[in-house]
């Protein structure tokens, strides 16, 4: 699964850790140390309860300036990849497969970007990013000191290739925030990551907010089974 971020009705696309975190799920003799820092983020987020996970259901949302801009509803069965997208009144159903015509394309491309924003912790080690080394810095919004890494894609394949994503975060692994750079560098957007919830052993941000507020991206009617 290729990667498709950031704001769909704009239409673009939008960790060695210390050998001291002890995030959860670490146990308290270093065991995770040889473990890669996506590895061990995913993991801090509930990565290994997702293999137990039968059905996800979220509504993806879009505020700008007060106006609800875009709103969609999904159910996504992972063990067999089936996939229903309701829009309004319309609801529609695929399966994730190599050969999608080109209704099921459109509908693929939502799913990649609204997923990905509920799940990116998960993606680092389910997709083909480039993860770059930790290292220290200032977070964009909250000018915090915290870890942070760089997750870039390749140019090729995909439905936005060559982006990147700076994620900032603290020793327990959790994602504080990260910046969204497009492939041709004129475009960067910082957003937070907050209002976590536990759904069945999975931690999911609900709300990103960016540096003004003016614009929100949020999730409601989260269910897990």
């Amino acid at each position: 699964m290729k990667k498709l971020l950031l704001l769909s009705f704009l239409s673009i696309g939008l960790l060695s850790c210390k050998n001291n975190k002890k995030a959860e799920g670490m146990d308290l003799d270093g065991a995770n140390a040889s473990k890669k820092i996506e590895q061990q983020i995913a993991e801090a987020h509930g990565l290994n309860n997702f293999k137990n996970v039968k059905e996800i259901q979220f509504t993806f949302n879009v505020k700008s300036d007060d106006s609800l801009r875009t709103s969609r509803s999904w159910t996504w069965k992972p063990q067999t990849d089936e996939i229903r997208l309701t829009e309004g009144d319309i609801s529609r159903t695929y399966t994730r497969k190599n050969n999608l015509n080109e209704e099921e394309k459109k509908m693929d491309q939502k799913f990649v970007n609204d997923s990905y924003w509920l799940l990116f912790p998960f993606q680092m080690v389910w997709s083909d990013a480039n993860i770059s080394e930790e290292k220290m810095g200032n977070a964009p919004i909250s000018k915090k000191e915290m870890n942070y890494l760089e997750v870039s894609y390749g140019d090729n394949g995909g439905y936005t290739p060559g982006d990147t994503y700076v994620i900032y975060y603290e020793d327990d692994l959790l994602l504080q925030e990260w910046i969204y750079k497009s492939a041709d560098g004129n475009r960067e957007m910082p957003t937070t990551w907050e209002d976590f919830e536990d759904y069945k052993g999975l931690k999911i941000s609900k709300s990103h907010k960016s540096p003004d507020g003016d614009f929100e991206l949020f999730f409601t009617d989260v269910k897990v089974k």
